[in-house]
């Protein structure tokens, strides 16, 4: 029986993660990156693909005359023509849940940095400051304590419940909007969008894109928010509008964590590298999900989802 042809295009996401146990399931070929004039040829003869983020379109699935399985090595499948697959009869296996820990993690990692003001005090004492201090101490940047403060919460799944059980156990008093408008518990209080943002000394954002979440917080919304608030997005780049921040950031005293871009990589001309309040805006670049441990899980997955081929 001839092996399966299973064709990896974008390895580089992947980092060093070990990816030898895919050739116990077949023959194996390895793109660390693919672009969108690569692509067909070489999943030409693949039985399975294996695509993080490549697109894979109803043409590109025509052209090929083996393909049994689009293996997505992440959650969202909006890379992948469902539709025209399901036509062709190629099944499309997705891996979820596998970088929630990692990105409650990635959330509380940004806050303590921004409410922290670590880039500050870090500065402070690596170019001699603090060595020429008259006291022991800076107390210059107050920081605050999560306790007692007002924790909103917009997108309450499985990452948004996580971080809501950790902001708890601070202390924080911890509320959420449903972007779907479906999701109800009795385990915290449920607000509309506008109060919790007028209300909430701390907004986290996890919820994913889509009609209802495209843009839902601009300029007006942002402007709402209480003076000292910090605003985290770990969901989807263009559920808050970058503009808008770039301009509110030097006008009022909010900070922003952003691990997701409407436009990833970040365009180089972007308006945040021009913002003057540089110690209130905190961009790590679309990590939230990439623990060592999750990447291992997410290959774990897809190595279960290929040996699942019927």
């Amino acid at each position: 029986m001839p092996k399966l042809q299973i064709v990896l295009l974008d390895t580089l996401t992947f980092g060093a993660t070990n990816l030898s146990a895919l050739n116990d399931l077949g023959e194996v070929t390895l793109y660390k990156t693919t672009s969108v004039a690569q692509t067909q040829e070489r999943i030409l003869h693949a039985d399975v693909i294996v695509t993080n983020k490549v697109v894979i379109s109803d043409s590109h699935m025509l052209a090929c005359g083996n393909l049994k399985l689009i293996c997505v090595a992440a959650t969202g499948m909006n890379n992948v023509n469902l539709e025209a697959a399901k036509k062709q009869n190629i099944e499309v296996k997705n891996v979820a849940g596998y970088s929630t820990d990692s990105v409650i993690q990635h959330t509380f990692s940004m806050l303590f940095y921004l409410m922290g003001h670590s880039r500050y005090y870090d500065e402070v004492v690596k170019d001699g400051t603090y060595s020429r201090s008259p006291i022991f101490t800076d107390v210059s940047q107050p920081f605050f304590e999560i306790k007692e403060k007002k924790w909103g919460i917009i997108g309450l799944g499985s990452i948004g419940r996580g971080v809501a059980n950790i902001a708890k156990a601070f202390g924080a008093h911890v509320s959420y909007y449903s972007t779907s408008g479906v999701n109800r518990t009795d385990d915290f209080q449920r607000q509309n969008l506008e109060e919790l943002l007028l209300t909430c000394d701390i907004i986290t954002i996890h919820a994913p894109l889509n009609d209802r979440t495209n843009n839902l917080l601009d300029y007006e919304q942002l402007l709402t928010c209480k003076d000292g608030a910090t605003v985290l997005n770990l969901g989807r780049g263009g559920i808050v509008n970058e503009d808008a921040i770039a301009k509110i950031i030097d006008t009022k005293n909010i900070s922003f964590g952003l691990d997701v871009l409407t436009k990833e990589p970040m365009l180089q001309n972007h308006a945040f590298l021009n913002v003057e309040n540089k110690e209130n805006l905190y961009i790590t670049p679309h990590i939230a999900w990439t623990s060592v441990e999750a990447r291992e899980r997410l290959i774990a997955a897809t190595i279960d989802n290929i040996k699942s081929l019927d």
